[in-house]
């Protein structure tokens, strides 16, 4: 999948810490595994969209 994530939102978001260069890596997979898991839920629950509720 592509990166999910946006380097530059995730500094800003992570104020006064510093960032090591695997993080990114490592929170752009848990995102994925996210969607996933919303997505296959959707699925489940016969509907196309996902929502909310399905995180």
């Amino acid at each position: 999948m592509a990166d999910l994530i946006v380097q530059a939102a995730v500094k800003d978001a992570l104020d006064d810490q510093n960032v090591a260069s695997d993080f990114y890596d490592a929170l752009d997979e848990e995102v994925e595994e996210l969607l996933e898991g919303a997505a296959q839920r959707a699925t489940d629950n016969d509907r196309k969209t996902v929502q909310p509720r399905d995180l």
